[in-house]
């Protein structure tokens, strides 16, 4: 009985829970929501171009929004495969659309590798020092170097640093204003920053206490590194200083007015250091500034004129005056400017000489592996053109020193023309050859440039 009655107790309050309730008079219900998102610059509505020109049209094909020149032309030359090159490795980050636009009036050379590889138009305002006591106006930092080791112990009656010595070297813009040679002092490190207000303000970032010595003319700070110190300097290194002389030649090019340049700068390519890696060189006026380091890309095919054409016209039509951009917006091919003579565009040159087209081809479609200090096969063909020339008009090639790369009028007898063309009797692959994929052979127009001016012309220093 007493089960039962438990029973019909809780199914009846089952019963009540499932029926209808009294709405609760102070419930909102639905609660209008409309987010503020920002709306992205651009449009996608523009003239097409309605001109005869094959490679504006092809360019227009291909290439017609900015989405489709970052998935068929910056991921296929610059970030194709994970982890490789400018895939979540090396600076700039470009593996999607997200970050190819990010590279919107970033800075370069950011990640250089080396000192040498620094264009003095990358180079930013330096970090600022000043020691906290005695106080004495701030010095920019030109550049610095950590020679890794115990400082060893040092007098100045006697042992002396020099450049070699262990310890942290900072090169300054700006002689040191202290009388003595040798303090024991907190140095601080100063940066610039813009807060929310848009206010330039100033945060000293870090700080390192110890003995310094002020070297040469002045400019050149030399902190001791103890044992128990090594971990706060590695911290210090590591904080990114940022140095006004990067590369270390003299120049500071951030106070060069309208020096600096970003990766791509909004409505001028000519001023895209993007451009200008692609290039070897950037222009200035009428005068080409050689750009440090190989020319990009290392391993996969260089852009043709109607790649070149859909990225400058997308960086020409990019508001310099907008914060934001859209890469669903179309290009304006109508509109660009360089629509006009799109084979000026042409990495690979024009004609069949030397300086103005073989070299041309053969530095951007080979100098990424035979290039440097250690080039493959011991072939740089990297440099200036008469170096070029040099290493490769009458000299024997390593895989068959009886034969030279280039035996002028005779295709047969140069050895860089039957590699080219993957000849039977070469040794190992057909060149040039992409490290990530395979083999890729030289297009067929620039392959007949380089063996009519070998065959033709004589291979003449033209």
């Amino acid at each position: 009985m007493k089960r039962s009655l438990l029973a019909a107790t809780l199914g009846a309050l089952a019963l009540a829970a499932c029926g209808p309730t009294n709405p609760n008079k102070d419930d909102p219900g639905t609660i209008p929501f409309d987010p503020r998102r920002p709306t992205p610059g651009g449009t996608s509505d523009v003239s097409a171009y309605t001109g005869s020109d094959v490679d504006v049209l092809g360019a227009q094909l291909t290439y017609p929004t900015g989405i489709d020149l970052h998935r068929k032309l910056v991921m296929r030359t610059c970030s194709g495969t994970n982890g490789v090159c400018h895939n979540q490795k090396e600076y700039p980050d470009l593996h999607t659309p997200g970050t190819f636009v990010a590279s919107i009036n970033a800075p370069c050379n950011v990640q250089s590798g080396t000192a040498t590889g620094v264009f003095d138009r990358c180079e930013r305002l330096g970090d600022r020092f000043r020691f906290a006591e005695p106080v004495f106006k701030e010095v920019e930092i030109g550049w610095f170097e950590l020679v890794r080791g115990e400082t060893p112990e040092l007098d100045p009656q006697g042992t002396r640093p020099d450049d070699s010595t262990p310890g942290l070297h900072l090169h300054l813009h700006d002689p040191v204003p202290v009388n003595s040679d040798r303090i024991n002092a907190t140095g601080t490190f100063i940066r610039n920053f813009i807060n929310d207000q848009g206010d330039v303000q100033e945060l000293a970032f870090a700080s390192y206490e110890t003995r310094w010595w002020v070297l040469g003319d002045r400019k050149h700070l030399f902190a001791e590194v103890r044992d128990n110190q090594r971990d706060t300097v590695e911290g210090l290194v590591a904080s990114g200083i940022v140095q006004g002389d990067q590369n270390r030649n003299g120049t500071y090019g951030a106070r060069i007015v309208g020096n600096t340049v970003p990766l791509i700068k909004p409505g001028k390519p000519e001023e895209s250091y993007l451009v200008a890696r692609l290039r070897g060189y950037m222009k200035r006026g009428e005068e080409q500034e050689p750009v440090p380091g190989t020319r990009m890309p290392l391993a996969n095919q260089p852009p043709n004129v109607q790649d070149m054409l859909a990225l400058m016209c997308f960086i020409e039509g990019l508001d310099p005056n907008a914060s934001q951009w859209s890469l669903s917006s179309a290009i304006d091919y109508n509109k660009c400017s360089y629509s006009a003579n799109p084979s000026s565009l042409s990495l690979a040159g024009s004609g069949d000489t030397w300086s103005a087209r073989v070299l041309p081809i053969l530095q951007s479609n080979c100098g990424g592996c035979h290039g440097g200090e250690n080039p493959q096969g011991g072939l740089n063909l990297l440099g200036s053109s008469h170096e070029v020339y040099e290493r490769l008009v009458l000299k024997p090639s390593v895989q068959k020193p009886t034969m030279n790369l280039i035996q002028p009028g005779s295709l047969d007898k140069s050895y860089l023309v039957l590699k080219l063309t993957g000849d039977g009797s070469i040794v190992g692959s057909r060149m040039p050859i992409n490290p990530l994929n395979g083999n890729s052979p030289l297009p067929e127009a620039e392959r007949q440039s380089i063996e009519n001016w070998v065959f033709l012309s004589g291979a003449v220093e033209n």
